[in-house]
């Protein structure tokens, strides 16, 4: 059941993108819908998540569930798309959205599949402002989407606990972005609605590792996620950042105090 969060005045939410998602949000579980190049991305986000989880906590990432135990939030979360695999993975999955048609129908899903996640009405500030803190954060597609690029990532590494990680994905701003992403895959492949992406938002991953710095992470590793038009499947490269790309970053573990 989901949980209403209030959203202060001074907030990193962008109503006009609220809103323009909202409008889409009962297309989120069609695979072939509006939302169909996300549900293409998902598998090479979800090892990625994954396996560099796993090897943080020191765990077989194919040895059933390898997140269980591990607290872990989704920022912006959607529909659900990563939270359910999440969950299944083992994690105790909560996952915050802005749009409350956008938690209405993830909470419904989540509901038919019987996974218990928890999904609020919340803003990643906010929530940091309650002190709240996971073991993971994932903030996948929505640092591009956000009014105040520089407060959103801050209160990203202030929601992950002593020891945790933290993990991004979101798009370059370089020229091939805007080709690709703006003009490519909203104008001419129409494989998202046209106005989905604003170029000027897009963050150069120095503005994100900055931005995390702020609030306490680390980043660890970069890696460009590429899509391939021939096998229609997307993979990552490490030296091909230029569009898409993702990072994970961790949070030093909390100093144990001296004792005599």
């Amino acid at each position: 059941m989901a949980a209403s969060t209030h959203i202060p005045r001074a907030s990193t939410v962008d109503p006009a993108e609220v809103e323009r998602f909202s409008r889409i949000a009962d297309e989120w579980w069609d695979p072939a819908g509006k939302f169909a190049p996300l549900h293409r991305l998902n598998p090479v986000r979800l090892r990625y998540i994954r396996d560099r989880a796993a090897d943080h906590w020191r765990r077989d990432a194919l040895g059933g569930s390898p997140l269980r135990g591990l607290s872990l939030l989704d920022i912006g979360c959607g529909g659900g798309l990563i939270c359910e695999p999440m969950a299944r993975l083992g994690a105790r999955v909560t996952g915050i959205d802005a749009a409350k048609r956008n938690i209405a129908i993830a909470g419904l899903h989540a509901g038919r599949q019987e996974l218990d996640i928890d999904y609020r009405t919340a803003t990643a500030e906010a929530l940091a402002g309650s002190g709240a803190q996971f073991d993971i954060v994932l903030a996948l597609e929505i640092a591009e989407h956000v009014a105040e690029a520089e407060v959103f990532l801050e209160a990203c590494g202030r929601l992950v606990k002593p020891g945790g990680l933290v993990f991004l994905s979101t798009l370059n701003r370089t020229a091939k972005a805007w080709a690709l992403a703006i003009a490519g895959a909203e104008y001419l492949l129409r494989w998202l609605p046209r106005g989905t992406h604003d170029w000027r938002k897009f963050l150069k991953p120095s503005e994100v590792v900055h931005g995390l710095a702020a609030g306490g992470i680390a980043a660890q590793e970069i890696v460009g996620v590429v899509y391939s038009p021939l096998s229609r499947t997307w993979s990552l490269h490490k030296s091909d950042l230029d569009v898409n790309y993702m990072l994970y970053g961790s949070k030093s573990p909390a100093r144990r105090s001296a004792t005599n």
